[in-house]
């Protein structure tokens, strides 16, 4: 396993990140296809011996029992010292005032329940999970320095956003003298380049590590176009990111799993290898479900790809609708389906 920085940090990370979103109690929160934690600790016990020590999660996902599943794990397996453990807050975790979104009064409210269900006395990366129009971002910025000098956190980063609204935060910071971000987590693959245009060229610019999710797409490179899973037929994010440009993302799949076939190697290595190979790119976020993905994204770190391959993958690619963010109403529900 290679590591790498993550951004301008000194902070090393294997150059995959397992996602913890696939492992929670599927009867909390509104993910029914999680996995329980008896099924999920082999994920961790697989990731961990491949050398992967960055492990990302959220306070939404699964009501919270994706962060009280990893913590334990990692308590049985791992060396605090030796993983990354990354965490996420802004979706609201009732329908009740303040209890959401990135006022400092719950980011200090949303850290302490992390590090509870966590069972960890800090967060190696607390990220904010989407923008937050409502508060100003001087007050966000200066909770989250605040929570990092507290000790709770070492590092915080960011998350799915417009590349002005991420420049004029990291601006604020810089002018008061706070923490600054050290990465962003956009969503990025083959179906969704989106971030080409303007974030992955600031992060680039100013030395913030990329750790995209979905890098697969949410798996729709990975198999043929029809197919459903559990998860596809329960998941918004499906409807919102391939409604309109379906017929065109068909054709960019097919040329995945064509290219892929030719070189006798699965579709899920070649995806994963694509965006392995942009140079913005520090860790992608894998999930999995099955022992075969950790193993096909453990695989694709040695893949290497063409420029005829490269162009081939690509060529396809049409505009889409800038997903980075999500409209909420004035008393959202928890919207841990949502949260990339």
């Amino acid at each position: 396993m290679e590591y790498v920085n993550l951004g301008r940090s000194g902070l090393k990370v294997s150059r995959l990140c397992l996602g913890c979103m696939s492992y929670g109690e599927p009867d909390r929160g509104l993910q029914p296809w999680s996995l329980g934690e008896a099924d999920s600790r082999p994920f961790f016990r697989q990731a961990l011996e491949a050398g992967i020590n960055f492990f990302d999660t959220a306070n939404a996902y699964s009501d919270g029992s994706s962060e009280e599943i990893i913590g334990r794990a990692l308590r049985d397996m791992a060396r605090r010292d030796e993983v990354v453990v990354a965490t996420k807050a802004f979706f609201p975790w009732r329908n009740a005032p303040n209890a959401g979104f990135l006022s400092r009064k719950a980011l200090f409210h949303a850290i302490d329940d992390s590090l509870a269900r966590l069972g960890m006395d800090y967060v190696d990366l607390f990220q904010i999970h989407r923008f937050d129009a409502t508060t100003p971002e001087e007050e966000t910025m200066e909770a989250l320095h605040d929570i990092v000098k507290a000790g709770k956190a070492r590092y915080i980063g960011a998350s799915t956003m417009e590349a002005w609204r991420f420049a004029k935060l990291q601006h604020i910071a810089e002018r008061h003298g706070w923490t600054r971000f050290i990465s962003m987590q956009p969503q990025y693959n083959l179906l969704y380049r989106e971030e080409e245009r303007e974030m992955l060229p600031q992060c680039i610019d100013q030395g913030v590590g990329v750790i995209p999710w979905s890098p697969l797409a949410r798996g729709k490179l990975t198999r043929p176009w029809e197919e459903e899973t559990s998860r596809s037929q329960t998941d918004p994010l499906f409807r919102l990111a391939f409604a309109r440009s379906a017929q065109q993302d068909q054709v960019v799949v097919e040329a995945t799993q064509r290219v892929a076939a030719q070189r006798g190697i699965p579709s899920a290595q070649f995806g994963l290898a694509w965006v392995l190979s942009k140079p913005a790119i520090t860790a992608p976020i894998i999930g999995a479900t099955k022992t075969a993905h950790l193993a096909d994204a453990i695989a694709a770190l040695d893949v290497s790809l063409s420029q005829e391959e490269l162009a081939t993958l690509e060529a396809a690619y049409v505009p889409h609708p800038v997903q980075n963010a999500i409209p909420l109403p004035k008393n959202p529900p928890r919207l841990s389906l949502l949260a990339g």
